[in-house]
Formats: C-alpha cells, sequence, structure tokens
C-alpha cells in the first residue's frame, strides 16, 4: 500500500509539474503566435473587432513591405556590423582586463572593480546627452563607429567583470608552468587562458551582441540619416503620428527577432557551460 501510494504522490506530482511547464509555455509563446497571426493578416482585418485568431485571409504583403518599401536590408547591415563589433571588442578588451585584475595585485584593484560595477547602475538616458555631444565634437556623431564606441562603454564594464570571474577559475599553476617553460604573459594569455574560457566568452559575446541589437535609445539619439538607421530603429519608425500599420510592425518584430533566436538555438550548449562554469568566484 505505501508503495502505490508513493507512486501516486510521484505520478501526481510530475502531472503537476508538466501542467505548470505546459501553462508557462504558452505564456511565453502566446506573443510570439499572436504576433506571427497579426502579420499575415491584412490591415483591415488587423483592425477588426472582435479580433481574428487566425488569418482570414492569408498574405504575407507585410513582409514583403518591411523589405520594399523600408531599407530593412541596409538595417540589417547596420545593426549586424555594429553588434557583432561590440561584442567581440568588448569580450576581448574585457578578457585583458579581467586577467589583470584576477593574476595582478595592485593598489586600487579593488577600487577599480567596484567602480566597472558601479558604471552599470547609471542608466543610459542620463549618458545620452554627453556622449551626443562627444561624439558631435570629434565628427563620429551618424556613423557605425560612433555607436559602436558608444555600446563599448556600455559593454565593456559587464565584459569585464564575466570575464574575470572566468578567468579566476583557471589555474595559476597552468600560468606558471607555461611561463616555465618560456612562454609569455601574453603568450600565456591567448594559448592558455582563452581556449580555456571559449564557453564563457561565447556567453558574454553572446550577451553583448543583443544588448547592442536591441538597443533604441543610443541609435536613435545618435543617428539621423537613413543609412545609418539599426533594425530598432526602423521598426520603431513604423508608428506614424496617425497610423500604425500592424501587420508591417509585428512583421517586422519577427524579422529583427530572429538573429536572437538563432544565436540562442545554436549556441545554447557553449551559452549553459559559460553560464555554469561561474561568473563570480565564490
Amino acid at each position: 500500500m505505501k508503495v502505490a501510494s508513493l507512486n501516486t504522490n510521484k505520478i501526481f506530482t510530475k502531472t503537476l509539474l508538466w501542467l505548470f511547464l505546459i501553462v508557462l509555455c504558452l505564456y511565453c509563446l502566446f506573443p510570439f503566435a499572436w504576433m506571427l497571426s497579426t502579420s499575415l493578416k491584412t490591415e483591415a482585418e488587423a483592425f477588426r473587432i472582435p479580433p481574428t485568431w487566425m488569418p482570414e485571409n492569408l498574405t504575407v504583403d507585410s513582409y514583403i513591405g518591411i523589405w520594399v518599401r523600408k531599407n530593412f536590408d541596409i538595417y540589417f547591415f547596420n545593426s549586424t556590423i555594429i553588434s557583432l563589433a561590440t561584442a567581440v571588442l568588448s569580450t576581448f578588451f574585457g578578457a585583458l582586463a579581467g586577467y589583470g585584475f584576477s593574476r595582478f595585485f595592485f593598489k586600487g584593484r579593488r577600487f577599480l572593480i567596484g567602480f566597472f560595477l558601479a558604471t552599470q547602475m547609471l542608466p543610459g538616458v542620463l549618458l545620452v546627452g554627453p556622449y551626443f555631444k562627444i561624439l558631435s565634437k570629434v565628427g563620429l556623431y551618424d556613423t557605425r563607429t560612433g555607436l559602436i564606441i558608444a555600446f563599448l562603454t556600455i559593454c565593456l564594464p559587464f565584459s569585464t567583470w564575466m570575464m574575470k570571474g572566468f578567468i579566476d577559475k583557471v589555474p595559476v599553476e597552468l600560468d606558471q608552468s607555461a611561463m616555465v617553460d618560456g612562454c609569455t604573459r601574453m603568450g600565456v594569455f591567448f594559448k592558455i587562458v582563452l581556449p580555456v574560457i571559449a564557453p564563457g566568452m561565447v556567453a558574454t559575446i553572446l550577451f553583448a551582441f543583443l544588448l547592442a541589437w536591441g538597443d533604441l535609445l543610443w541609435a536613435l539619439c545618435l543617428t539621423s540619416s537613413e543609412p545609418m538607421i539599426t533594425v530598432t530603429l526602423g521598426i520603431a519608425r513604423t508608428v506614424g503620428e496617425f497610423r500604425i500599420v500592424w501587420p508591417m510592425l509585428m512583421a517586422g518584430s519577427l524579422v529583427g527577432g530572429m538573429p536572437a533566436i538563432i544565436l540562442y538555438i545554436f549556441l545554447q550548449r557553449l551559452l549553459v557551460e559559460g553560464l555554469t562554469a561561474g561568473a563570480v568566484k565564490g
């Protein structure tokens, strides 16, 4: 009887767990399903009350429209260049800084680490004004280079802190053994440390890429011309003062979100390995 009771409790617990997971998945996936449904409707049907759950007149005009009537190819190119450059540069320089903080002990080390963290507490909206003036003075306003520099200042402290935690997990003895064999400090960094913390670098690159890809405020304030518009800003400009073309807006949002989804699908194993490697030393 006790065995039967235990089995019943296990079945009941698993059933509740599966129900919870199903409800959670539906809750998370419903907005995407609604966006997909709306993007395949005509503009008239998108405004219909009560709304239709499934498109009555299936059309892909909104997807064609974002590429024909909007310069989404230019937007994607700008976002890709800016996000990749930000992710790679912030992770590389963050790894260099993290290696220095992890392996060298110098005066003011704790203060600098704390200062790096404190910069993350400043809202981006407070920094946009100063960056606008600085980039305008040096001739980098409304350029990809200016946006990359701006995003680097946001991502670099985060990347440095993440990289320091990963490097802390690498035994110092590996550095010492390599240096005994004649390897330089930079050689140790490139040949020993970087290969070991590769999963952590992937996780950091992914976070930095998504931060730059999904930004709207900085792209809005630090660019002005059509050739410099990013994906998020291009999607936002589909919202007019007197009219919102909902199918096109939903289509643009889905297409704009695809790079992040694809990256998570293909890099999820390395992402999990990097996060579970211990980003903060205990």
